[in-house]
């Protein structure tokens, strides 16, 4: 068990006090919330356990959303605390988030006392009702003597089923005292790392052998096999593409990446996929914005079995991605294919050359793509960067080259504005030696801006890089496609430099282009929380 216990003022233990504990010796040290009423006791708790670490944010929605990118990030579990009634239904977008990109997350939230009262009743939802949409275990405590056995229910579903588990507990229970020697306890949950059967990795290995023009598409499922998807890459001369969450996971400089397969990729990237006769799809998730051609025959690796099977012709391989690809790695036989790798090479080059064009170091405003190319430059090799979602996101994506040691996190299938800043305050939680940045748009940073107080409150360093273009640059874009006027999309915006430097931390205002590496430099070196506010174009090109 992680250091001691906590003791209620009477010598005896609360049951909130129980909870904590419970967490702490499973491993969880993390509470991201907002205190209140009905959480008072378990906020307590928190408060009196030396292992277990609170962030007090200034919106219930980036608990859920810093919780779920430290998950994303750490293969930990997080907490997020807050009230019954519009705490708890604060959190939906957050916890939602997490849903929809698999990430592990506890909800622990205060609850009315135990009978409802109902229509009327002050703070008052059926929270049960209202998280069960969003979770893989849903409960509430309505009796002390199973608050061990719930908490470690919880944190086997979250784990096991990679989702949100949700816990309400009544005010009034929190603050009962109980006694954990007489309460049952589960077992830590199992690991995933299953493997598929003999027969089945036996017709994998020769759907390989016979192909002519393999490609390798790897996802968010295979960042723990990356090592192994370069070597086999290599042993069967096929190109390497990536989901756009996967962004990273195969180095980019790597002679046979071809970078990502999507709407945020290149074309070659289309080309290779679409004229393969086998792709090797490991963790992929299907995004209808990655747009894998399901009829070409596949070799389909993943924990989720639902993902299984997209057409008659896959060889189905339900299974960890850790264990199940370096197998194929060790089964399959060497082959060169010099005339691949130079058609790869070129297509590697003419992407680059084309990269390199539309960052224009002259244009004023200071183009995305430029940003994206200075970016590349500078940030460390060890930067942990979280990104939102919009034109940022989608630029990100395109042209920025992410270095060997570098992650990134992101709201992958909800694709909900406002997680870059959340995330970027998990990134430096989850790794404090490390640098952590946020590109975003003023969109995105204008929906989550008062947890830069947060990050200030704690002492996180990180930088903020807003591209700011005083508009809702995608959905403009969205208008044009689909022959709308422009409507709704311009922004009125402070000026987040002097934003910053308000909440006091670092504010760099980048109106021309010569003047954007300096301040990128002078972020990272400031030692407080920093803006950089990057007067930016919002045409694409």
């Amino acid at each position: 068990m992680a250091g001691g216990s906590t003791t209620g003022e009477s010598g005896g233990q609360t049951v909130a006090e129980v909870i904590i504990d419970e967490l702490a010796r499973r491993g969880v040290d993390l509470v991201f919330g907002v205190p209140g009423t009905s959480s008072l006791g378990i906020i307590d708790a928190v408060r009196k356990h030396p292992d277990v670490r609170f962030i007090q944010v200034r919106h219930e929605e980036n608990a859920a959303m810093a919780a779920s990118a430290y998950n994303k990030l750490t293969g930990r579990v997080a907490v997020c605390v807050t009230i019954a009634g519009p705490g708890a239904t604060n959190l939906a977008t957050g916890l939602y988030d997490a849903k929809e990109d698999h990430a592990s997350v506890l909800s622990l939230n205060g609850q009315v006392e135990v009978q409802y009262m109902g229509p009327g009743g002050f703070q008052e939802i059926d929270q049960d009702a209202f998280f069960r949409p969003i979770t893989v275990f849903n409960n509430t405590i309505h009796d002390r003597t199973k608050a061990v056995k719930l908490v470690d229910a919880a944190l086997r579903h979250a784990v096991v089923k990679r989702g949100v588990a949700q816990l309400s507990v009544p005010n009034n229970i929190q603050k009962e005292t109980l006694d954990p020697a007489c309460c049952p306890r589960e077992g830590p949950p199992p690991l995933p790392g299953i493997a598929p059967p003999e027969s089945e990795m036996q017709r994998a290995v020769d759907a390989i052998e016979r192909a002519r023009r393999p490609v390798i598409i790897a996802g968010w499922g295979a960042r723990t096999a990356a090592e192994s998807v370069t070597a086999l890459a290599d042993r069967i001369s096929a190109p390497i593409l990536t989901t756009f969450r996967a962004k990273g996971v195969v180095p980019e400089e790597h002679p046979w990446h071809l970078g990502i397969l999507g709407s945020v990729g290149s074309g070659y990237a289309r080309k290779q996929a679409e004229s393969a006769d086998l792709l090797l799809v490991f963790g992929v998730g299907f995004s209808a914005q990655t747009r894998v051609p399901e009829e070409v025959p596949m070799v389909q690796v993943d924990l989720d079995p639902i993902k299984l099977g997209r057409n008659a012709d896959s060889v189905l391989l339900w299974g960890d991605c850790a264990r199940v690809v370096p197998d194929i790695l060790g089964r399959v036989r060497e082959r060169r294919d010099d005339t691949r790798r130079e058609e790869v090479a070129h297509q590697k080059e003419a992407w680059k050359a084309q990269r390199e064009e539309e960052a224009d170091p002259e244009a004023v405003p200071v183009r995305p793509p430029y940003i994206m190319k200075v970016l590349s430059e500078i940030l460390p090799d060890d930067a942990v960067i979280s990104i939102d979602v919009g034109e940022n996101g989608w630029w990100f994506g395109r042209n920025y080259m992410m270095k060997r040691g570098q992650a990134f996190v992101m709201s992958g299938y909800l694709a909900t504005m406002g997680f870059g800043l959340p995330g970027a305050i998990a990134a430096k939680l989850a790794y404090p030696e490390r640098p952590a940045v946020c590109i975003t748009g003023d969109g995105g940073f204008g929906m989550a801006m008062a947890e830069f107080l947060t990050a200030v409150k704690y002492d996180l360093p990180l930088v903020a890089i807003v591209l700011n273009n005083h508009e809702l640059g995608m959905i403009r874009v969205e208008q044009k496609m689909e022959h709308y006027p422009n409507f709704g999309t311009e922004l009125h915006n402070p000026d987040f430099a002097v934003y910053a430097r308000a909440c006091g931390g670092a504010g760099y205002r980048v109106e021309r282009p010569a003047d954007l590496p300096l301040a990128i430099r002078e972020a990272l070196a400031a030692g407080v929380p920093a803006v950089v506010d990057v007067e930016t174009d919002p045409k694409r090109f």
